[in-house]
């Protein structure tokens, strides 16, 4: 998707032309893998230098996809340039202070950090929350000057759980998660790791989300960059501004006929990524190729018949049967047969009988 990031970087690069703002801040995850592409390097390489073009200030901090020390490198010269990179956290929020006609604005800059990593620096912290929380307490703000913060973690607020897509994963027993409260003596914090815009726990706590659709859960998601506008201090105001793919990301479903039918795909462009899902009950010949021929980035291919629906349910039901014991798949048998549930004594029988056939069979 080189050339669809491309598109999007420039049109980021037009927003900052129309609006000026002071500075960008590009919240992690700058890549989709610690060791990128020779193509993705290269294209944030122009994009940094057309960001710097622009004499505006720059913060970058890595998330938790990037290597953040390949991040890190020619930091401490690019600072230099207003171009300020947290890619490794050591041991302190990292802190740049601008200033306009309101006074002094504090940006401090946290990369992603897990828990093991900051208990070298805060010993005890044991889960995400205590980190960050530890990190935020060490750092002393001033709740009564303006601060910022840009962050790459995974933030939660209250019982409510962001939305997430099928790009993103949840850890076991959700240890990721933080609670916004953390961020209290922040009057904006810029998040990144979720792909979808939102607010967090209170409406100045934001994930940007990613620029581009990266998965078809993201199918509706209005992708948009968050400008940011801090008045004299609790005065911040926000607005949307959306971008625009040279090609959309979308699902179709319905006969392949009627999916292939002029009257149909000509309402949106055929060049989309698509994933389609064929209602046909009939077998189809090349069904893939037919629809290629019309929708050429066509990713994923799906059916949603009465087989497709039967295969699923009997996958279910397989699965389900694993997770039992013998003696639980006898009890639910015993009740298809006879209508009425085993009693205590034909229970105690047959768990009797089992035990004595898992012995004979070892």
């Amino acid at each position: 998707m080189i050339e669809d990031q491309e598109h999007i970087l420039k049109q980021i690069v037009n927003i900052i032309d129309e609006h000026k703002p002071d500075g960008i801040m590009i919240a992690g995850d700058v890549y989709d893998k610690s060791i990128p592409t020779e193509e993705g390097v290269n294209l944030f390489d122009q994009f940094l230098t057309d960001l710097y073009l622009k004499n505006i200030a720059i913060f970058i901090v890595s998330g938790n996809h990037d290597s953040s020390e390949r991040i890190n490198y020619g930091g401490r010269i690019m600072g230099k340039n207003r171009i300020y990179i947290a890619g490794t956290f050591g041991g302190s929020l990292e802190k740049v202070t601008l200033t306009d006609e309101y006074g002094e604005v504090h940006i401090s800059m946290l990369p992603f950090v897990k828990p093991a990593h900051g208990a070298r620096y805060f010993p005890g912290v044991e889960t995400y929350q205590d980190t960050v929380a530890a990190i935020i307490q060490a750092a002393s703000i001033n709740s009564n000057q303006r601060n910022v913060l840009i962050a790459h973690q995974f933030i939660t607020g209250g019982d409510k759980l962001p939305e997430r897509c099928d790009s993103e994963y949840i850890s076991v027993g959700g240890m990721d998660n933080i609670d916004a409260s953390v961020f209290e003596p922040f009057d904006y914090v810029a998040l990144g790791h979720l792909h979808g815009a939102q607010g967090i726990g209170r409406e100045t706590v934001r994930y940007a989300g990613s620029p581009l659709k990266y998965s078809f859960s993201e199918c509706n998601h209005v992708k948009c960059v968050t400008m940011v506008e801090l008045g004299r201090k609790g005065d911040v105001q926000y607005s949307k501004i959306p971008l625009t793919p040279v090609r959309d990301m979308r699902q179709i479903k319905g006969p392949i006929e009627a999916l292939t039918d002029s009257k149909y795909y000509n309402q949106a462009n055929t060049m989309d990524y698509i994933h389609a899902t064929l209602t046909d009950e009939e077998e189809l010949y090349d069904a893939i190729g037919r629809l290629r021929s019309i929708y050429p980035n066509i990713m994923r291919l799906d059916f949603a018949n009465s087989k497709s629906a039967w295969n699923e349910n009997t996958k279910l039901a397989a699965q389900e049967v694993e997770r039992k014991t013998p003696l639980e798949l006898f009890e639910e048998f015993y009740i298809n047969q006879n209508n009425v549930p085993i009693s205590q004594k034909q229970k105690g029988i047959i768990s009797k009988l089992f035990e004595e056939m898992e012995g004979i069979k070892g």
